[in-house]
């Protein structure tokens, strides 16, 4: 029988009656399992908005995106894209165009809106755009000796857009040209092939042309902006992007999945972070009851301690009982409040009871379950009882026998 493990359990946990040490003692293990299982549950509910919000976005954007780092054009004739393809971990590569244009209707209102010209099918293999096509089709090819676009929900809104209509785009390469030779700007004519909608988590005023249009409209000849890559595995974004890097020479600027929509992510990681250090004070204001429970089991033991030193057990013998007290505490609490989490988290998950309020991409709190942070919360946890019960341990280790059986 471990000694230590038997007279800590004997302090903690007599049946001879109900005392104020008993209560605290409750209480401090209540404290310790509401903090566990609500720090589960709340990281677990961070961790689930944010796989939402990362599926949604990856949705549209790529794994990883290559451009120059001087923001000039890439020539064609570069070969750069047979190289990208020769990675391993690269399934899909596609060239697009970005730039700024104005977008002209019949009407009398005019906007600046971005233009992203792509090869359908290359793009389509990066990302699930085309599902998102409310109205008409994702088609970008010409017809009728008119290229077509495909543009988000804000502009039909906004001009009341349907497929069949004609609209067009001028560049600030044409309004210069028209400055600089003193004619009348030359923009380029679109048919209107369809609207896509997306949610308000990304901006969805892009407008989507085919990658030859968009050469001609930005004057790119056999030139484009970057290539967008789909990898094997998302979560390997990084390490490829260390590769292509080394690969390609620092003329490139490579951005993962991560660094494209970087203040949003930084922001969710903050606040699941900040969560987890502000719902700990539930479980420090616990531990703080494990100071006081043990301090005054001190007290009122001291005298058994004094026997106890005086039959030989040593000072760190004493000090191993009353830390085995916290720490008994401690994964009691932990084990019911870690088991409490982890239930209700597989039961949001698995039923969804606690629904949105709002509409959104779902309609219930998502929840993704990560060992990780049970471990850190447990973890955390157990290192608060541990260092809660240190001082009751140091001031029981220094009781002398004479002055406890002289107290006595």
């Amino acid at each position: 029988m471990n000694i230590i493990r038997f007279i800590s359990r004997r302090y903690l946990f007599s049946r001879k009656q109900l005392s104020l040490i008993s209560v605290l003692t409750g209480i401090s293990i209540a404290g310790i399992t509401l903090g566990t299982a609500l720090l589960i549950i709340v990281l677990s509910v961070f961790n689930g908005f944010y796989d939402v919000i990362r599926g949604f976005l990856l949705s549209f954007d790529p794994d990883i995106r290559i451009e120059l780092a001087d923001q000039s054009a890439i020539n064609l004739a570069d070969e750069i894209a047979s190289r990208i393809e020769e990675h391993p971990e690269v399934v899909g590569v596609s060239p697009f165009i970005n730039g700024k244009a104005m977008i002209i209707s019949d009407g009398s209102r005019n906007d600046v809106v971005t233009v992203r010209g792509i090869k359908r099918e290359s793009h389509i293999r990066i990302n699930k755009l085309e599902n998102s096509v409310k109205s008409g089709v994702f088609d970008l090819s010409v017809q009728d000796n008119r290229p077509g676009v495909v543009i988000g929900e804000t502009l039909v809104n906004r001009y009341g857009f349907s497929p069949g209509d004609e609209i067009a785009l001028l560049s600030p390469t044409g309004m210069r040209r028209a400055l600089t030779q003193f004619s009348a700007p030359r923009a380029s004519r679109f048919n209107v092939r369809g609207h896509y909608s997306i949610q308000q988590i990304i901006d969805d005023e892009i407008v989507y042309i085919d990658l030859g249009a968009a050469q001609r409209l930005f004057n790119m000849q056999n030139e484009i902006t970057g290539y967008d890559l789909r990898l094997t595995d998302t979560d390997r974004a990084e390490r490829v992007k260390q590769e292509l890097q080394e690969e390609l020479g620092a003329d490139f600027q490579i951005q993962t999945w991560y660094d494209l929509q970087r203040p949003l992510y930084d922001v969710m990681q903050l606040e699941k972070w900040g969560s987890y250090f502000i719902l700990m004070i539930i479980v420090l204001v616990a531990v703080l009851n494990i100071v006081g429970s043990l301090t005054m089991i001190v007290i009122q033991k001291k005298r058994d301690i004094g026997v106890l030193i005086s039959m030989g057990m040593t000072p760190k013998t004493i000090r191993k009982i009353f830390i085995s007290q916290g720490i008994q505490i401690g994964l009691i609490g932990c084990l019911i409040g870690g088991t409490l989490g982890i239930l209700l988290s597989f039961a949001q998950m698995e039923y969804g009871l606690v629904k949105l309020t709002s509409s959104f991409i779902i309609d219930a709190y998502p929840v993704a379950i990560r060992l990780t942070d049970i471990a850190l919360v447990l973890g955390g946890s157990m290192v608060l009882c541990l260092g809660a019960s240190w001082y009751p341990a140091l001031r029981a280790a220094s009781v002398q026998p004479a002055d406890a059986v002289r107290d006595e």
